[in-house]
């Protein structure tokens, strides 16, 4: 009901608007030469006819002026526009008949698009109940035919301007729905990319230092080389994922993931104890608790200094914990890889808790409502 009251937004700049905004409006000022012609036919004194010929003209600019401006000008100005336009009609009332003021009609359009629908639907209203109380004291009895016609044009614009203000108010909608969307790719792939890149390049560190202790220690040619080829595949798998992220493509799979955390965790030299089959995880759930996997191994070998990791699964569950003296949970406060896990279980009605252990350590626990 507010909207009823609230003054238009102001709309395009009048250089920015097509021609024909302003040329469509002047079409229907040809109903102003009938007011030229009555005032021509002989009735009246030739001073009249050309002051009507004088107010029409002006009218028709008036019209035009305020319908190409008026949407951008501030409300002291839009009030202006529609007080001018109203002195046109009652002038030509004055100096030829009441019915003269039918062409208000212009002025109830102007006022129903520059003011709050509020205010322009009781002008329209007011300017047909003056209409009918005007013809009614010289003629005797009010003209209710143009009173149909000013009413229903009265209604229609404002019905129509309704009808407009829903359809800017659904395009600024779409406007919203399409940022949110942006912003929502962008995070995504801010968030695949954190776990892409955490993971894969913690096990190419930890396999190119194990490869370098070897040729440093032993000389093991042929150990290392399996550590470098490993190191090789592990940055070509990187690489596909990263693609596969930014297309949109990259389907987690849990017992993958698990597969590598166990490569991960024995190259960093992390006893693993780890699940042998995710049976019991329900398919809907098992690339959200890959993504839990893949985090929660990946903070264990990156701060927690543990030398012992465990992974449980339940079917509406699954937990991570570690031995360590550190923090494995260390960006769990701005950083993108707990606080990503947290949205994916949020679209899965899941919830994500990290905190220490009593006996040493820290847990992650990934649960979702059932």
């Amino acid at each position: 009901m507010s909207n009823l009251w609230e003054w238009p937004e102001p709309q395009w700049k009048p250089k920015r608007r097509p021609i024909a905004l302003a040329l469509f409006p002047a079409a229907f000022l040809f109903f102003l030469i009938r007011a030229v012609v009555d005032a021509f036919s002989g009735t009246y004194p030739g001073w009249v006819s050309a002051a009507v010929l004088v107010i029409v003209v002006l009218y028709a600019a008036t019209y035009i002026a305020a319908l190409w401006s008026g949407p951008c000008s501030s409300p002291p100005v839009r009030v202006l526009y529609v007080a001018i336009a109203t002195v046109f009609p009652v002038a030509m009332a004055i100096l030829m008949q009441a019915s003269d003021l039918t062409y208000l009609t212009f002025a109830i359009v102007v006022a129903l698009i520059l003011l709050p629908a509020g205010i322009g639907l009781a002008y329209g209203l007011v300017g047909t109940a003056s209409m009918l109380i005007a013809t009614a004291a010289e003629a005797g009895q009010p003209d209710f035919d143009a009173g149909v016609v000013m009413l229903v044009l009265t209604v229609a614009i404002f019905a129509t301007r309704g009808f407009a203000r829903k359809s800017d108010e659904l395009e600024l909608a779409r406007d919203e729905i399409r940022t949110l969307a942006v912003a929502e790719e962008r995070a995504r792939v801010a968030r695949d990319l954190h776990d892409v890149l955490g993971h894969s390049l913690t096990t190419i560190t930890l396999k190119a230092g194990l490869a370098r202790r070897i040729l440093e220690s032993s000389a093991d040619v042929d150990r290392a080389l399996i550590e470098v080829h490993d190191v090789e595949r592990l940055s070509r798998q990187a690489l596909t994922e990263i693609r596969a992220t930014v297309s949109g493509y990259r389907k987690m799979s849990l017992p993958a993931e698990i597969a590598n955390a166990k490569a991960t965790l024995l190259a960093a030299g992390i006893d693993a104890d780890l699940p042998q089959a995710v049976d019991d995880v329900p398919g809907e759930l098992q690339e959200t608790f890959g993504y839990v996997v893949r985090e929660a191994v990946t903070n264990v070998i990156r701060h927690s200094g543990a030398d012992k990791c465990e992974i449980r699964l339940g079917p509406s569950w699954i937990e991570v914990t570690d031995n360590g003296s550190g923090s494995s949970t260390v960006d769990s406060n701005g950083g993108n890889g707990l606080a990503g896990l947290r949205e994916r279980l949020a679209k899965v009605d899941g919830r994500l808790t990290a905190t220490p252990r009593g006996e040493g350590g820290f847990v992650v626990r990934a649960e979702v409502a059932t």
